[in-house]
């Protein structure tokens, strides 16, 4: 896997400061992305065990929230593998800070079912993902308004809740 860029103090892609992954690769290619260099897979830069030890050292902070994954595309099966190890290490060492995952991809007809749903590490990811954005950006929905997305059809969803139901359970106040 390579990733385009890794900030250590975002405070854009969910709750408080975080440190935040761009991976690169995603098959979407949205009208309007905003990270359009991350279509192609090849962009940036390996994916190490020393990136990943980078990431970790960089959320042990206090100040540090959690980690934000986005891209590209974190669940594109290129990816996946990569980031379900990541934040399965994320929960076993750093259990106080959270995940939160965007995804051009539907949690209910992609990755529930559908065609990311028989890939093992779709699951594994997303049992450690406390908050997903989901859905492709579409310029037509492009709202500047709303929290944590860019467009009105996407959605924040409660992962651990929307697991155990079976379906996506929205996060109220998004």
């Amino acid at each position: 896997m390579n990733y385009a860029n890794i900030k250590k103090s975002d405070i854009a892609n969910g709750l408080g400061v975080r440190v935040s992954l761009f991976v690169s690769g995603c098959t979407h290619h949205c009208k309007g992305c905003f990270n359009p260099e991350t279509w192609d897979f090849n962009y940036g830069k390996e994916y190490t065990k020393e990136v990943e030890e980078e990431i970790i050292a960089a959320l042990r902070p206090s100040y540090i929230a959690g980690l934000s994954l986005l891209g590209g595309e974190p669940f594109e099966p290129e990816n996946s593998p990569f980031l379900a190890a990541l934040t399965k290490r994320v929960k076993e060492e750093l259990p106080g800070k959270d995940i939160w995952c965007y995804s051009g991809y539907s949690l209910d007809t992609d990755m529930l079912s559908g065609k990311l749903s028989d890939i093992p590490s779709t699951r594994a990811l997303l049992e450690n993902i406390d908050v997903l954005v989901d859905g492709e950006f579409v310029l037509d929905k492009k709202d500047i308004s709303l929290k944590f997305r860019g467009s009105s059809n996407q959605r924040v969803i409660d992962v651990p809740a929307s697991l155990k139901a079976g379906k996506p359970v929205l996060l109220q106040g998004f």
